[in-house]
């Protein structure tokens, strides 16, 4: 399935998961995540890409991990307290996104959410479906299917 907002609520609104990378607050699309979970340890895979960290075991389902930071072309996320992994299902296969910490949850008109520019913040914009603007940041919506392309 692609990556299609929501049209079943009359408002046209669009919940997000939001959490930083870094500096850089982005988020998802809430129906886009199966769970949100702290554990971080994690089994090495040898001669995997250097963005994946490993492989977890969640409930007898084995996650790949990948940090999120450096898959998108920002500095590796830094391992601490805050961490979390943003589990994703993509194309029936259970992923989990290494964020530096989680933030809100945010509603966002789907009429507020603009074109992406060609970056964001030192990030490619091919990673992100669109921009939501609050008061007080700017809101990276990432393209869940494009971040886990490669």
């Amino acid at each position: 399935m692609s990556q299609v907002k929501s049209k079943s609520n009359s408002s046209d609104m669009l919940e997000l998961a939001t959490f930083y990378v870094g500096d850089a607050l982005c988020g998802i699309d809430i129906l886009n995540i199966q769970e949100i979970n702290k554990q971080t340890e994690v089994t090495v895979v040898p001669q995997s890409a250097d963005y994946v960290k490993g492989v977890l075991n969640l409930r007898g389902k084995i996650v790949s991990v990948i940090d999120l930071g450096q898959k998108i072309g920002l500095s590796p996320i830094q391992t601490h307290k805050d961490n979390r992994n943003i589990i994703v299902n993509s194309h029936d296969e259970h992923i989990g996104l290494l964020v530096d910490r989680i933030s809100d949850v945010m509603v966002a008109e789907s009429a507020g959410i603009e074109k992406p520019p060609a970056n964001i913040g030192g990030i490619q914009g091919r990673y992100f479906q669109g921009v939501f603007k609050t008061e007080r940041s700017l809101i990276g919506i990432l393209d869940i299917e494009e971040v886990l392309k490669d």
